[in-house]
């Protein structure tokens, strides 16, 4: 099998490669990608960095027309894309093709993005005097993405971070290299000059310390975990760096007396389940009011009993395969951790077999959860739901707020009222009524508080925050 090389200004370099394996499928061998050493990686960062000057003076039609055609090539090739997605991070087919035709998305507004650079022209306080003020590319950004995203989110870390005129050393997570190696396939067949966008495959501790230990990089934006944030947050401290970090949640959706019982168990399925819960703005505590507690409990569990858990490319699958046998451990222990706090264990919990050996496990739901316990503060990652009853509407946002994480937040109600009072007081940088917690339109900006989130948001015009800085120039006519 081919090795997929990493790419170093502008060349394919690497022959020491690592297995990515299907998930749903431990046999299936999706490729081989080669792993990046410490060198390797220094050398990107010195590509990037040569090739930042002219790159940040390139003309915005050049920059349109790269975006542009990677936006293209994404979308024609939907199919194909989404089934390596599906193969090497085991969401189902349809949520694989959705995720790429959203990057594919993301490359077009970006396009457009470097047609609308804008400034201000602004008079001073001090009369014949003029002031400029526009915004300028940051340098070299070094981007570290997570699993559970393969396209998404390298796509909307990327098309803003050459639209504006930087330059990238890119590393993807181990497990999904695939996806990572096609867009940056794409992109320099597209025409990017040698050394703007580079590409280093590998673990974390080789080509993510090197990247954290260079003085070289103006940035860095990383999506990951809580732990590894606050280590990208120190070194990025100590050289003096802006960094972006989106890391964990555990988002509560509420469901109020009044709500349209449909509506409420729809959104708390998808938000909870789908894409095996394997999403930080999944809803992982369902918070529920009394009134409604037993039938949406009833109802739910319905909804569970129905849901098929397979092979992430069968046409019948509705949940894939958890990603690898670390992260199905981790559900599994706390499972067993919720079992010990008390709560009662009303669906799921269990592996399931199917005919190809995989990380399945059924869609688990607790029920007489609190708020106090591991199930109910710890982001777990995967389709493990805890159901909370409260008394109303008071408690039941206090309870939504009462958590290290701030991400995302969801309300199921017929009411104005409670929905207008809950998007306004809920502690989370994004609201959902009546929506699954998980589902953000590209153009948007994304982005969280407290310890789910640092620094400007991600997508959209807002995007502009992290991957430039505004200059101010004075001219005395």
């Amino acid at each position: 099998m081919t090795i997929r090389q990493n790419l170093i200004a502008g060349e394919w370099v690497g022959s020491n490669g690592s297995e990515n394996i299907n998930p749903s499928d431990t046999k299936d061998v999706v490729g081989i990608y080669a792993q990046a050493t410490t060198d390797d990686t220094r050398q990107a960062i010195a590509a990037a960095k040569a090739a930042f000057p002219a790159w940040s003076r390139s003309g915005i039609l050049e920059r349109h027309a790269i975006l542009r055609k990677t936006s293209d090539e994404i979308l024609a090739r939907k199919q194909e894309l989404g089934e390596l997605l599906s193969r090497e991070e085991g969401k189902i087919l349809a949520e694989g093709i959705g995720e790429v035709t959203r990057a594919a998305q993301i490359f077009d507004f970006f396009a457009g993005e470097a047609l609308r650079l804008a400034g201000e022209v602004l008079p001073s306080a001090r009369p014949g005097i003029g002031v400029e003020i526009t915004r300028e590319p940051l340098g070299v950004i070094g981007i570290i993405t997570p699993w559970n995203f393969p396209i998404a989110i390298p796509a909307w870390k990327i098309a803003p971070a050459l639209c504006y005129g930087n330059t990238v050393v890119f590393k993807p997570a181990e497990l999904v290299p695939g996806c990572s190696w096609a867009i940056v396939d794409i992109l320099h067949r597209a025409g990017l000059p040698k050394g703007v966008l580079n590409l280093v495959m590998g673990p974390g501790s080789v080509v993510g310390q090197t990247m954290l230990d260079s003085p070289d990089l103006a940035g860095i934006t990383f999506t990951g975990s809580t732990g590894t944030g606050k280590r990208v947050a120190a070194a990025s401290i100590e050289h003096n760096r802006k960094f972006q970090l989106e890391m964990g949640g555990k988002n509560p959706m509420v469901v109020l007396d009044d709500a349209d019982l449909k509506v409420a168990v729809e959104a708390a399925a998808n938000s909870g389940f789908f894409s095996t819960g394997q999403r930080c703005t999944a809803s992982s505590r369902l918070i529920v009011t009394e009134g409604i507690h037993d039938r949406f409990v009833d109802a739910l569990t319905e909804k569970l009993k129905t849901i098929q858990v397979g092979h992430a490319l069968k046409p019948e699958t509705h949940v894939g395969p958890v990603v690898d046998a670390r992260q199905l451990k981790q559900d599994t222990d706390y499972i067993d951790i919720g079992v010990k706090e008390g709560a009662k264990l009303a669906f799921g919990g269990e592996r399931v077999e199917r005919d190809t050996p995989g990380f399945f496990l059924q869609p688990t739901l607790f029920t007489e959860a609190t708020n106090a316990m591991r199930i109910s503060r710890e982001e777990i990652f995967g389709p493990v739901v805890s159901v909370i009853r409260v008394k109303n509407y008071d408690e039941a946002l206090a309870m939504a707020n009462d958590t290290p994480f701030g991400l995302s937040a969801g309300i199921a109600t017929t009411s104005l009222k409670y929905a207008t009072h809950f998007k306004r007081n809920s502690e989370a940088g994004m609201v959902m009524v009546n929506l699954p917690t998980a589902g953000v339109d590209f153009h948007v900006p994304f982005g969280g508080r407290k310890a789910s989130s640092f620094g400007p948001r991600e997508q959209g015009k807002y995007a502009a925050e992290f991957f430039t800085v505004v200059k101010t120039a004075y001219t005395q006519a």
